[in-house]
């Protein structure tokens, strides 16, 4: 009797510790949008249900079941044809959060103990439906170190897109949304909030736990106020997969912070992708570019994600970072073996060169990038499973892609002296770009890797001008990927207009013209 009593009880202490092992719930059609599950929702099968590492798909009853940690977060993969349940702020409520004890304190506080796992952790969708040609956004780095900074970042960009959105459906920040003050994280929110759109935000370098001990613990604050750092969600015909490629602190025993990804986030894209078509679009989006040197990303994480992703021939990578804007193009050279070469976009920032140079008529600062890129940010064009993007300029038409810098007056007799530039702000080596004169003949212009001149001129006025400057010096200049040259050819005497015309990798077709005088 004893020994049967026993084996009971031994049953019952197994059967309590494997319940407490595991997190589950059900995935269900929301239809009142109320957030809980009514007598009438169903839950929806196959659905995609994560913590973080493994997936699982939720079975015909929409249940789920997945292991459970003390420190996670559990979240729902949005299928196409359904909408995220979203809070007065419009952020998408897609994750649970599971820190039975809370965050460990730091210098920014973390996520509150979360107490015992709900016995079912379920998540709300509506159903919608959804076309394949749609258009997002994409924000390089708004990165504001001050509220002051915040205020500018509402003026420019966020007034900006009230006014035309293009009716984007959804937005992504790509890291840095603050500059190391993660008590600004909630007012950032607040300043996204206005747009009334879904949003997603990446974790940057800029936006970590600095006293964390381990890469782990590094994102304790942003997880309290954004949720999850790694995670993918489904619209339309593509997947999007966000990821967290910054490790702080390093494990090579150097200071700061590297390009990476850890084992737990690879295993989850891993485990992701198997239930992901691989006729289907991949767009990545993380802050650090993949193209970085071993001394600033871990060359074998890269490796692992390149072969996760090979065999998806409609793939692309948007990044941040850099304050400047450039194409990289991904070949065996650096390790990507997939039967097309993989492309990243690195965009231009919303905060342009961190919120300096000279205020613009909206009195924040014009920001220009180091590369001559205006501040900006992307439209996202998704047509099935192919893309192509738009470079917005703050305050400008959406026509404006081409800056051109041309002397306003031209000696004949010295013409071939002087040279006509044009910064082409998506362009890059391989597009094509051309001049003509007044209705002429269109003629090349040369590809050159240099520094911006008008972005030199700038810097120039500012150090060395007779006038006094207010606001924050400009960057020192960096090369300019998307830059062309042509020196003027003979010309006689009289009045010209100047025409640029680039064609993108898209095969959109760009002009700006400018006039001149040849004495």
């Amino acid at each position: 009797m004893k020994i049967h009593l026993c084996f009971l009880s031994c049953l019952l202490l197994l059967s309590t510790v494997q319940a407490q092992n595991f997190v589950e719930g059900i995935v269900f059609n929301d239809l009142n949008k109320n957030g809980r599950q009514d007598s009438q929702e169903q839950g929806i099968p196959a659905v995609g249900v994560s913590n973080g590492q493994a997936v699982v798909l939720t079975d015909k009853q929409g249940k789920y079941k997945l292991p459970a940690a003390q420190d996670q977060i559990i979240f729902v993969i949005k299928p196409r044809d359904y909408s995220w349940s979203l809070n007065a702020s419009h952020e998408p409520q897609f994750y649970y959060i599971n820190k039975p004890k809370g965050s460990p304190k730091s210098d920014f506080p973390g996520v509150s103990a979360t107490g015992k796992l709900p016995k079912s952790v379920n998540f709300p969708l509506i159903s919608q439906i959804e076309s394949n040609s749609y258009t997002s956004l994409l924000f390089g780095d708004s990165q504001v170190y001050t509220k002051q900074e915040l205020g500018y970042f509402k003026k420019s960009v966020i007034q900006e897109l009230l006014k035309d959105s293009r009716n984007a459906k959804f937005g992504i920040t790509l890291g840095d949304l603050v500059g190391n003050d993660l008590s600004l994280h909630p007012f950032y929110k607040e300043a996204i909030s206005a747009l009334q759109l879904p949003w997603f935000q990446v974790i940057g370098n800029h936006d970590i736990n600095f006293d964390a001990p381990t890469d782990s613990l590094s994102d304790e604050t942003f997880e309290k106020n954004f949720g999850p750092t790694t995670y993918s969600f489904n619209y339309g015909n593509a997947h999007f997969i966000v990821i967290d490629d910054v490790i702080y602190p390093r494990t090579d025993g150097k200071k700061g912070y590297i390009g990476g990804m850890r084992q737990d986030q690879l295993d989850f894209i891993e485990n992701d992708l198997k239930f992901v078509p691989k006729d289907k679009l991949v767009v990545l989006s993380y802050h650090i570019p993949l193209h970085h040197t071993s001394e600033h990303f871990r060359i074998a994480d890269r490796e692992r994600l390149f072969a996760l992703l090979k065999d998806y021939p409609n793939l692309v990578g948007f990044s941040a970072h850099t304050h400047f804007q450039t194409h990289y193009k991904y070949t065996e050279s650096e390790g990507w073996y997939g039967a097309k070469p993989f492309f990243e976009f690195n965009v231009g920032t919303t905060c342009g060169d961190w919120y300096a140079g000279a205020m613009d008529s909206l009195e924040t600062p014009s920001s220009t990038m180091r590369d001559g890129t205006p501040k900006g940010y992307l439209f996202l064009n998704i047509k099935d499973n192919k893309y192509d993007f738009d470079y917005q300029v703050m305050g400008k038409p959406t026509t404006y892609q081409i800056a051109v810098l041309a002397p306003k007056f031209v000696p004949v007799k010295q013409a071939s002296k002087y040279a006509i530039y044009a910064n082409f702000f998506v362009g890059d080596a391989a597009d094509k770009v051309q001049y003509r004169l007044n209705k002429g003949a269109w003629k090349p212009m040369s590809y050159t890797l240099e520094v911006d001149p008008m972005y030199v001129n700038t810097l120039y006025n500012w150090d060395y001008g007779m006038e006094k400057q207010h606001g924050k010096r400009p960057s020192n200049p960096s090369i300019s990927t998307h830059l062309w040259k042509v020196m003027f050819p003979k010309l006689k005497a009289g009045s010209y207009e100047l025409e640029i015309e680039g064609t993108d990798k898209f095969g959109k077709t760009h002009r700006e013209v400018t006039t001149f005088t040849a004495f």
